[in-house]
């Protein structure tokens, strides 16, 4: 039964239970992020181990580490199909237990083709964990405060850069021990907890308000409501619903334009934190704790920039504007990188580069969700991911065929380059088909404040 509050009982009762939100369910989003985002990357610590003992060249490793993209993007729209039809707490437990026991195996490489061929299943088996995430945020969040929750959601793969290298690089240390090489013992004590994650969140994570136990009924009814922008209809859950509601998410123009400009920041920033390893072992340092220290720069920055652009953002009208001025940020940060030699200031550069090209993507699917709900959100937000993991793939090679030619990873920073300067092209185009597509009501900005960051 549906009790209709005033609106000021009805606001408090919705920023209560968004606490809760915060309280109960991120953690477990940030949590499995976090877990898949060392699982993917962890193989940058382990270049120069498989280039010295199996063999492997920059350029396949370049292949292989970004191949894992390109498999994940081919099976992005159906897997976050198939999560919104049998609900996302069955669908990413299953992700997270079948990604992490690929990601243990990943100790068995042998060569070119076994890295190559694991990298592929390893795309396949976690394809459609982070639209899956964005589709949650759909059904549990009002628009005004989902930049905030994707930026929270964001602090996964940053600290994972941060933790994950300075932790892989000492795990590599364990070289010998049982007979295993440092790389073999990384894999397998970092796949290893993803199975039980994996596991726990089958038995803990609701699929939606009305199913959590720690929300009252009328907390899960008005987090539902605000949730789909008080219109029952892109909230509701029906397994049947034709297939032309959701393929009409993919054609439209914003859709395709955000999803060309996500592809070229994807571009640069994957192929950054594959070979950031590389360019600071060209530093000329050798230890590999300290290379993974210093490789964390990218996750501090990272980490800095989805702190405090989101907030940045909600004091700024214009989205357009506010997309343009952060890209023109990435323009500067990465030019002033190929000007200079010095290396304290080049990992200072990390820093920077990070912070912008990281710090936007949670503005990025801001901007998306405005435009989808329901089973389009989860086919549009997942086609949009499938085009930067494009970009995934795209940029690691690019970065492999550079290093290849020049011999210096850093060279990589021209690719980033070049891909903001697209990427800024592209945000008036973005702004005009805005403009010009027919808005719906924004989800939630009749029903809740904003949450407080």
């Amino acid at each position: 039964m549906n009790v209709e509050l005033p609106r000021s009982d009805t606001d408090e009762l919705h920023r209560q239970a968004t606490q809760k939100v915060m309280r109960h369910l991120l953690p477990m989003m940030i949590g499995i992020y976090f877990l898949s985002f060392i699982d993917r990357t962890n193989v940058a610590l382990a270049k120069t181990a498989f280039e010295a003992q199996l063999g492997i060249s920059p350029a396949v490793y370049g292949f292989g580490a970004g191949v894992f993209y390109l498999a994940y993007a081919l099976l992005e729209v159906p897997s976050n199909l198939l999560a919104y039809r049998v609900g996302p707490r069955l669908w990413i437990a299953r992700i997270a237990v079948t990604w992490g026991a690929l990601s243990a195996a990943m100790m068995f490489v042998q060569g070119e083709w076994s890295f190559i061929a694991l990298r592929v299943l390893l795309g396949i088996a976690e394809a459609g964990l982070f639209p899956a995430l964005m589709y949650v945020t759909t059904l549990w969040w009002a628009q005004k405060d989902r930049t905030v929750a994707v930026g929270w959601i964001y602090t996964a793969p940053a600290i994972g850069l941060i933790v994950g290298n300075a932790l892989g690089g000492a795990l590599l240390q364990l070289d010998g021990l049982g007979g295993l090489q440092g790389w073999q013992w990384m894999f397998l004590l970092e796949g290893l907890p993803t199975v039980l994650f994996g596991v726990f969140l089958f038995f803990t994570f609701p699929d939606r308000p009305s199913e959590a136990s720690w929300l009252t009924a009328r907390e899960a009814e008005v987090l539902e409501r605000s949730a789909a922008g008080g219109a029952a209809s892109h909230y509701s859950h029906d397994p049947h619903t034709p297939s032309k509601e959701w393929l009409s998410a993919l054609k439209r123009p914003t859709t395709i334009l955000m999803g060309l400009v996500y592809f070229l920041n994807q571009v640069g920033f994957v192929g950054l934190y594959f070979f950031v390893p590389s360019m600071v072992q060209q530093m000329h340092v050798t230890n590999p704790f300290i290379i993974g220290l210093l490789s964390s720069t990218v996750g501090i920055g990272f980490l800095l920039g989805i702190l405090i652009l989101p907030r940045l953002h909600r004091h700024v009208t214009n989205d357009f504007v506010f997309l343009g001025g952060v890209t023109t940020g990435l323009v500067l940060s990465s030019a002033l990188f190929m000007l200079v030699l010095s290396p304290s200031v080049q990992l200072a550069l990390f820093v920077a580069t990070a912070f912008f090209a990281g710090g936007i993507l949670p503005s990025y699917w801001s901007v998306s969700m405005k435009r989808l709900h329901g089973i389009q959100a989860a086919a549009g937000l997942a086609f949009i991911n499938t085009i930067g993991l494009i970009g995934g793939f795209v940029g690691p090679y690019l970065f492999g065929l550079v290093e290849r030619q020049t011999g210096s990873s850093a060279s990589g920073f021209g690719i980033i380059l070049l891909t903001a300067v697209l990427g800024l092209a592209l945000i008036p185009l973005l702004a005009r088909a805005f403009r010009s597509e027919p808005a719906e009501p924004e989800v939630g900005e009749a029903e809740a404040p904003a949450l407080e960051p």
